[in-house]
């Protein structure tokens, strides 16, 4: 009967395979515990540490923090705002560098000499001038292959509106130091008293010339304009100015002047007679 109940009941090595496999589940079940665990505890504790960075940024995190508390240095606020202006210097620290390495380059290149002087101004405007008996040539003057009679003085100290820069001004020319195109222009007064006379038509003819002379030996005419005057019988004086101006290519040592037809008509106001002329490329 003992040896039969014996025989029935699970053997010694199938309870130890039980046994073995009953802890084997066991600690496959602890695991998957401790795994669930410790993933969800690293979850929240990256979306604390994400949603704590934004609102350092969004200023939604209101709570009070020292640079120099221990505490502070550790929340992690306190880290992203250290780690953002880190990087900001060494952003502006490179952008810096650059910066003054580029400026220091493009003024290698400048010549000594402009950055000495600096930029020059080619211009010249000289007015009328009273009281001088030479305002005009003669007419047997070296010019007489010119219309009209050149004016020989002009007003070019600083005393009025007058003025040279890097022109120079000899007997009523302007001559050319620096070789390019200049505008050049002029203006001249013409003030008369009407004398009338019985059948008599008292016009006048006011020509405005402006010429240059280069290597050839004539003057080359640039521009001329010109005016016709015939006033009525009530009319006391003639008033009339005659202004032109233009673009020209002009060489070193060229030299440009005026000359007037009626040359006895001319008043020579500084303010109402000019001449000038500026470099514009």
């Amino acid at each position: 009967m003992a040896m039969m109940e014996v025989q029935g009941g699970p053997s010694l090595g199938q309870t130890c395979v039980l046994i073995v496999i009953f802890t084997v589940l066991l600690q496959s079940l602890c695991v998957a515990v401790t795994y669930v665990y410790f993933t969800n505890e690293l979850k929240q504790m990256q979306d604390k540490y994400s949603k704590s960075g934004i609102a350092c940024f969004l200023k939604e995190d209101d709570s009070s923090w020292d640079p120099n508390d221990e505490d502070s240095m550790n929340s992690p606020c306190w880290q992203v705002k250290w780690q953002l202006r880190q990087l900001v210097r060494k952003m502006i620290l490179r952008t810096s560098e650059e910066t003054i390495s580029t400026v220091q380059e493009k003024q290698q290149n400048v010549s000594p000499l402009v950055r000495e002087r600096g930029p020059q101004r080619v211009a010249a405007h000289i007015t009328g001038t009273r009281g001088r008996s030479n305002t005009l040539s003669s007419p047997n003057s070296k010019n007489e292959k010119a219309l009209g009679r050149k004016i020989n003085s002009w007003e070019s100290s600083r005393s009025g509106h007058s003025f040279l820069s890097n022109l120079h001004l000899r007997n009523g020319e302007l001559v050319i130091h620096e070789k390019g195109f200049y505008y050049i222009y002029s203006q001249t007064y013409f003030r008369f008293q009407e004398e009338i006379k019985e059948n008599t038509k008292n016009d006048k003819q006011m020509v405005q010339y402006i010429y240059k002379y280069t290597s050839y030996p004539d003057p080359i005419l640039l521009m001329k304009s010109a005016r016709n005057s015939c006033w009525s019988k009530d009319a006391e004086y003639g008033l009339y100015s005659i202004y032109q101006g233009g673009i020209f290519e002009l060489k070193e040592n060229d030299r440009i002047f005026v000359s007037v037809t009626n040359e006895h008509l001319i008043d020579m106001d500084h303010e109402a007679s000019f001449f000038g002329a500026f470099l514009v490329g």
